[in-house]
């Protein structure tokens, strides 16, 4: 596994040395601790961390709470330990965006193994929603395209295709993007009417 920049928060003094310790052992580099969610809240978003390790009980915001926080602000994967194995934690931590979860005391067999599912599974996450965002920008600009061509063969009696030429054409005259131009056709016809 590829070193990781991680931030450890648990209100346990040594459960976070001794997750430190076998943590920089392994490698990784730890950007900040915290011995409550709100703080480790404040310090993902500063830090921008490749992992999250957080205990879900802390004092001033649990970490499940935190991590629904982190997690909806796409910042970085988080896991969460526990000293209980609850269903109904269990439950709560699935639907915080929770991408891994162990169970106390932590052993680097389970530890390692659970880092690099959190991570991956960030990592598949933000692959969907750049797609997700190219589509609908691909189809948004679909939707401007087909106004303009609309605009354009209701204006000058053209084809679909004819229609479609000129904004070609336009747009490579002006080096210009064909979104670009569809968006200033129907920005004009706006005008008009």
């Amino acid at each position: 596994m590829q070193s990781l920049r991680i931030i450890i928060a648990d209100n346990e003094s040594i459960i976070r040395m001794d997750l430190k310790e076998m943590l920089e052992e392994a490698g990784h580099t730890i950007v900040a601790e915290a011995s409550n969610g709100a703080k480790a809240v404040d310090l993902v978003r500063v830090h921008k961390p490749d992992l999250v390790i957080m205990d879900i009980q802390m004092p001033e915001m649990d970490g499940i709470t935190a991590a629904k926080i982190i997690s909806v602000e796409k910042i970085s994967p988080v896991l969460l330990l526990t000293a209980y194995s609850q269903k109904d934690i269990v439950e709560k931590a699935k639907d915080s965006g929770v991408l891994a979860y162990l169970v106390k005391p932590v052993k680097e067999a389970n530890l390692f193994p659970a880092m690099e599912i959190a991570v991956a599974r960030f990592q598949e996450f933000a692959e969907l929603e750049r797609e997700l965002d190219n589509m609908k920008n691909s189809l948004e600009s679909r939707k401007i395209l087909d106004r303009a061509k609309g605009i354009l063969m209701d204006t000058y009696n053209l084809s679909e295709s004819e229609a479609y030429r000129r904004i070609q054409q336009y747009s490579m005259s002006k080096s210009t993007s064909i979104k670009d131009v569809a968006e200033a056709i129907v920005g004009a016809s706006k005008k008009k009417n």
